[in-house]
């Protein structure tokens, strides 16, 4: 492989782990604050945040696994390198939006203490673009 495909390969881990980490930010202030206001309220404060919190993860792991894949790949290095900027792209992006969805979703749950399943199958329909992304990019590879 060469210097150009070892950057593809790089490069969609990072950018899939900025995604990761802007997601995490923004769906953990959510949670935060939500917990901020169940105790100030007197109400407990429900732990289950920490999923819609930690949801954005995930797609640090899949750019992980596809740069492994693109590694072993032997493809062309501008071949690699369009793949690893695109997808980690897609996955960054996937990931704010998870983010925000899970922001949204800890709101929900903390002011309501309902809808739980439903929340998360939003956040998943998120995670769904990630998974995709990962899977037809290997395809490539």
């Amino acid at each position: 492989m060469d210097t150009i495909g070892l950057l593809g390969a790089g490069l969609v881990l990072g950018i899939a782990a900025v995604g990761s980490a802007i997601g995490i930010g923004i769906a953990s202030q959510a949670a935060v604050g939500a917990w901020k206001r169940c105790y100030l309220s007197n109400k407990p404060a429900p732990f289950i945040l920490t999923v819609f919190a930690g949801a954005p993860l995930t797609q640090t792991i899949y750019g992980f696994l596809l740069m492994q894949t693109m590694i072993g790949s032997g493809k062309s290095g501008f071949l690699l390198l369009g793949i690893g900027i695109a997808s980690g792209l897609g996955m960054a992006f996937s990931a704010i939006a998870q983010g925000q969805a899970g922001a949204a979703a800890a709101d929900a749950q903390s002011a309501t203490g309902k809808g739980f399943s439903q929340y998360l199958m939003v956040v998943g329909l998120c995670e769904t673009i990630a998974l995709f992304t990962m899977v037809f990019s290997m395809i490539v590879c």
